[in-house]
């Protein structure tokens, strides 16, 4: 693992650059240290490419990500570029300056090798304890090692769709493009992740804005609409349009009103969701938390929706509207 760190300031707050001219010179324990911090950063399975309104060459961090991997023995060089381009993409005066770390990892095994690009933007206070010191207690600011501000990593692989990598920004600065879209300029990639994940989105949306404007339907009809399509998702390893509809849409008329959304999602989007694609558990794991079937009722309750919903029952008397919940134990 070679490191590199530069200080990067805010172009647009006057602040400057300070480049480093040599690589870290680290330890073994500071180097897993450094190496956890940096790899633990990424939770999801999510990953992203390159692109360009052009040509991929154009891409700056592309170019230079592909010029590491063909000689890494450049890494000084190659970062001080890539501390120049982030420099230039603060136009915000409220993106934090902070310290730039650029890292090669070498493939080990049968893993191919890697880029990393990291910023440290946030400083906390921490307590130095000297119990045999006249002044026990002294305070200091560093850099939290729990979790990273920026981060990317650039795997060696399918590159000429824009490479793969995973990316994640814990501190947007008020600015969600800064280091998305303005330094990277990456989008997400079109994989399982991807389909899994905006089909159930679409579904979602469907059921919740598209089916009460059309057809009569109750909030427990609803609740679990979403219940089955998560059932379903968890169930399945592929995800086939026509068995889904039949599944879980059911009727007809249903059907024919989710395709029409769909189309009209994917124009409005555009994005294309494949009609086969294998079921990515991640990518349902991590959306699962949007599918919550809740009915509210006035400011007084809540009833959470979670699976058989013929033990629920709405109705009216003369003292208003009702549910009744039948159930065969209290937890």
């Amino acid at each position: 693992m070679n490191i590199i760190v530069h200080k990067i300031g805010n172009k647009i707050n006057g602040e400057g650059i300070g480049f480093s001219d040599e690589l870290l010179c680290l330890d073994e324990n500071k180097a897993d240290l450094i190496e956890s911090f940096f790899l633990g950063s990424f939770k999801s399975e999510e990953t992203f490419n390159f692109y360009s309104d052009s040509y991929l060459e154009n891409n700056t961090v592309y170019k230079i990500v592909s010029g590491i991997f063909e000689n890494n023995t450049d890494l000084i060089a190659w970062s001080k570029n890539l501390g120049r381009h982030l420099y230039d993409a603060a136009e915000n005066p409220r993106v934090q300056g902070g310290e730039l770390f650029v890292v090669y990892f070498p493939a080990e095994g049968d893993n191919v090798d890697k880029v990393g690009i990291f910023k440290t933007e946030k400083r906390e206070s921490f307590l130095k304890i000297f119990p045999n010191a006249n002044d026990p207690l002294e305070v200091d600011k560093g850099i939290s090692l729990t979790k990273i501000d920026k981060a990317a990593l650039i795997y060696n692989k399918d590159k000429e769709t824009g490479y793969v990598l995973s990316v994640v920004d814990n501190n947007k600065n008020g600015d969600m493009y800064y280091w998305f879209e303005d330094f990277l300029k990456v989008k997400q990639r079109d994989d399982e992740y991807f389909h899994t994940q905006k089909a159930l989105m679409v579904y979602k949306d469907y059921i919740t804005k598209q089916l009460p404007v059309e057809f009569e339907v109750s909030k427990a009809d609803q609740a679990d609409f979403l219940n089955k399509s998560i059932k379903f998702f968890k169930e399945k390893e592929e995800f086939k349009m026509d068995e889904f509809s039949n599944e879980v849409l059911g009727d007809e008329n249903v059907i024919e009103s989710f395709v029409n959304f769909k189309t009209d999602y994917e124009m409005d989007m555009q994005i294309n969701i494949a009609e086969e694609f294998p079921i990515s558990p991640a990518a349902v794991k991590n959306t699962q938390k949007h599918f919550k079937g809740i009915i509210k009722l006035d400011k007084n309750f809540h009833i959470y929706v979670h699976g058989d919903k013929s033990k629920l029952h709405q109705g009216q008397d003369e003292g208003g509207l009702f549910y009744k919940v039948y159930y065969e134990k209290e937890q």
